[in-house]
């Protein structure tokens, strides 16, 4: 099955209710105020927010307004206007010329942060890159152990250190190794407690300070991993890691697993900053480049 055809498959959650909805509306009325309204609340359920839905239910209706408009053609159209939200936001993972390119994780435990690194190792590697990966994360054994899994599977050395080590003394061992192996990436891993926040900040300001002793332009990413099934408290994290850390880039992740898809529509207009890549499931090819014309037919279930 294509990237396509799983994206449309895992976002049925979102994609249903917006396709039952909009075939309602089509169905029974003109493209009127009642009609318009119901399409509004549609877009915000599937957490698009609700500027975000206004704007596409506005752009839907001009022009047609009082008319009626088929199902298919009312899906096309959403899809049209949402991919016109996502286009300006999409951008591949920039990989520089610089080695090590240093990309540093950040992201709350459990938004699939560990296993986000380990496919993109992966799938460096499979390019070939030469990868480093740091687990940074050191006061959580399962995060080490699962990015060592990743690590023997793709061929991509893991440094890790014993639990409760300094993040940033282990972030500077790796970047040291990995300069001294010429890899062309390093990937860290970093801790996810937003509970208490100011000592993450102190954390990561830390890892920063302390790498830039070996490469002053370090990291070259900061990559902020995103669980979609979170919904708008999403929104809540990009704020907080992008004063915690100089967030460059989102990785949005299960969205196999929620009706709430939108919500990557209400980042784009309301964050602004680059989507690299999104993840649909545990594979290694379910996480790719975000391509949002492709994003947008699935969640609206527009024909493609």
């Amino acid at each position: 099955m294509s990237f396509f055809g799983k994206l449309k498959d895992r976002l049925l959650k979102s994609s249903s209710k917006l396709d039952e909805g909009v075939s309602a509306i089509a169905e029974r009325r003109v493209l009127d105020d009642e009609a318009l309204e119901e399409l509004e609340e549609l877009l915000i359920q599937t957490d698009l927010g609700v500027e975000t839905a206004m704007k596409v239910s506005a752009a839907v209706a001009e022009g047609r307004f009082g008319k009626k408009v088929r199902a298919d053609e009312l899906k096309r159209l959403l899809a049209e206007e949402v991919a016109r939200v996502l286009e300006p936001v999409a951008k591949p993972l920039p990989i520089y010329a610089k080695r090590p390119q240093v990309v540093l994780v950040v992201g709350v435990n459990g938004s699939g942060k560990t296993t986000t690194i380990g496919k993109l190792a992966s799938q460096l590697r499979e390019a070939g890159k030469k990868v480093v990966i740091a687990a940074g994360d050191t006061f959580r054994a399962a995060a080490v152990e699962q990015l060592q899994i990743w690590g023997q599977r793709a061929g991509v050395p893991v440094l890790t250190a014993p639990e409760g080590s300094d993040p940033a003394s282990l972030a500077y061992d790796a970047l040291a190794q990995a300069q001294a192996e010429g890899a062309d990436i390093l990937l860290i891993d970093t801790a996810g407690r937003l509970q208490n926040r100011g000592d993450l900040m102190a954390e990561l300001e830390k890892i920063v300070r302390v790498i830039r002793k070996l490469d002053e332009t370090a990291p070259h990413n900061t990559l902020l991993v995103l669980d979609a099934t979170t919904g708008q408290n999403a929104v809540n994290q990009v704020e907080v890691f992008t004063k915690i850390a100089d967030v460059t880039g989102l990785v949005m992740t299960k969205l196999d697993g929620t009706a709430r898809g939108g919500i990557l529509v209400a980042l784009a207009r309301k964050a602004g900053l680059p989507v690299h890549m999104i993840g649909v499931g545990e594979g290694i090819d379910d996480l790719q480049p975000f391509e949002p014309m492709e994003f947008a037919r699935a969640l609206t279930g527009a024909d493609g």
